[in-house]
């Protein structure tokens, strides 16, 4: 097994404050409001259609790299220990994205096709148990409060036992020492916190996978699958919920990538070890996103069943074949080819060209996802208002993270006690030194 040295002490590093990238984030969260609050009066269906999907993709890569640090601390990883708060920094913009979504609540028939086709649709009929508006708004909004609420407390428990090692720091002020304040009531000593909140992460972890894969399940199938109620597939849930991780992973290595400019102890300790783990995961799940797809699409064609059919014609037909080309390539054949070697995955300037591409062609799946089932014959598949009413959720995002990395340290100071490994811990005590030296 590598070695992955984490040094005695680890140096209390944030993120500095910056006016000019406020005011940008927030002109951008501007200019994409009015964007929407215009193209609604123009096309409501066409604004909620870009309203949703943009939302569909900034929740997706936040609570994905918030699923990225538990999937690392279940696994025990060590590699990562200085990017762990970077990938902690989307649950930000979680508490963003409820209130984001409550809106989309309101929608009927304007977007939901399966209302109006519960009347006259036996096949729909069928479904009226899942398909109807109160059962949609209460698991949508149940799911959303339990999984983004303990993905929050999951980041507090991280965050936690660092605030008794930051307090003093030559970076700290009035603000940090604040939320310094607010997270460490009923402070029981170093030592304890670090304990309590090892045990609490470590046990809320693999139930919060399952918690993930469900919740995110259900957003796919809402605002994207019901779309085309007569069609389904048992692949459409994982191909949503791993794309959204594939994005978190993505998206702290863009993140780090940043960061690493900031500071010269970030540059240090975020460095080529992480760079190519990091490089080597997004290409990993680069391969794993083509399986999903063709594991989804070659059951289909195989089967040639007309219901089966509909949702995959209609993504490849004359319209949208071009469109749905797009995503592919920018989704995995130009990240598989860009990504395949060594150099790529370490060099920052290369794995971040790769990493945006992945980034927008995701951003156009999440698109394609919802737009192809409610278009209209004659109308544009792709308008400007899609990108700039995606600026209201771009600036949000944007915003929510830089406050949490100037706030909180980039990297946690505190580290996970160490397990002895499960074959280590049944030997006699004699014996378990020598085993760790070989």
């Amino acid at each position: 097994m590598m070695h992955h040295h984490i040094p005695s002490d680890i140096p209390v590093r944030y993120l500095p404050r910056d006016k000019t990238m406020n005011s940008v984030a927030a002109a951008m969260f501007v200019v994409g409001l009015l964007a929407f609050v215009f193209r609604l009066s123009q096309d409501s269906q066409s604004a909620w259609i870009s309203y949703i999907t943009n939302w569909m993709f900034f929740s997706s890569i936040a609570m994905g790299s918030v699923m990225f640090a538990v999937a690392t601390w279940i696994v025990k990883a060590k590699w990562n220990w200085s990017v762990r708060r970077v990938s902690q920094s989307g649950s930000a913009f979680l508490p963003i994205a409820f209130v984001l979504m409550l809106p989309m609540l309101t929608l009927g028939a304007d977007y939901f096709p399966w209302i109006e086709m519960m009347a006259t649709d036996p096949i729909v009929a069928k479904k009226q148990a899942y398909l109807n508006m109160p059962f949609l708004i209460t698991r949508n909004v149940v799911g959303a409060l339990v999984l983004f609420g303990l993905a929050c407390y999951f980041v507090y428990l991280a965050l936690r036992p660092d605030m008794g090692l930051t307090e003093g720091s030559e970076e700290d002020d009035e603000g940090r020492a604040s939320w310094r304040e607010r997270l460490t009531q009923g402070w029981m000593g170093q030592e304890q916190e670090e304990v309590s909140s090892y045990k609490r992460m470590t046990t809320m972890g693999p139930p919060f996978v399952l918690l993930y894969a469900f919740v995110m399940t259900i957003f796919s199938y809402d605002w994207a699958m019901s779309l085309e109620p007569h069609w389904f597939s048992t692949m459409f849930g994982p191909w949503y919920f791993m794309g959204a991780f594939w994005g978190g992973v993505t998206v702290t290595g863009l993140w780090s990538i940043y960061l690493r400019n900031k500071h010269k102890d970030i540059g240090n300790h975020i460095g080529l070890q992480q760079r190519h783990d990091l490089g080597k995961l997004t290409f990993a799940f680069t391969v794993f996103w083509g399986y999903l797809f063709f594991s989804q699409y070659i059951v289909i064609w195989y089967g040639k069943l007309p219901w089966e059919q509909a949702w995959i014609v209609r993504r490849s037909g004359e319209v949208w074949g071009g469109f749905s080309t797009l995503v592919i390539c920018m989704c995995f054949f130009i990240p598989f080819v860009g990504l395949i070697g060594r150099k790529p995955k370490m060099v920052p300037r290369i794995y971040g060209f790769f990493a945006m591409i992945i980034m927008a062609g995701l951003w156009l799946e999440r698109y394609g996802m919802v737009a192809p089932s409610l278009h209209h014959e004659g109308d544009p598949i792709f308008t400007i208002w899609q990108p700039l009413i995606g600026l209201m959720f771009l600036g949000l995002y944007l915003g929510s993270v830089r406050w949490f990395l100037s706030t909180f340290p980039v990297m946690q100071i505190w580290q996970p006690m160490q397990d002895p490994e499960s074959l280590e811990a049944e030997l006699p005590a004699g014996l378990r030194a020598p085993l760790a030296r070989d």
